[in-house]
């Protein structure tokens, strides 16, 4: 699959809130943290490199639930 680097809309789980994310498939399946732009809370993208269908999935979630 060729690794090219896409743009994706999202929506803050906060605020709802449109956001362009750039998406780099080259690194594999990746975790990380984005801040909303606009209410400045963190939005957790999971984003999934499906080789074999030659798709990108990104799951977009608030991640705020509390683990004690």
């Amino acid at each position: 699959m060729p690794h090219k680097i896409k743009e994706q809309r999202i929506e803050c789980p906060h605020c709802g809130h449109h956001i362009h994310v750039t998406l780099d498939p080259s690194a594999g399946d990746q975790d990380y943290y984005d801040e909303c732009p606009a209410c400045c809370m963190e939005m957790h993208l999971h984003l999934h490199v499906d080789e074999y269908n030659q798709k990108l999935q990104l799951a977009v979630d608030s991640d705020d639930e509390q683990v004690f």
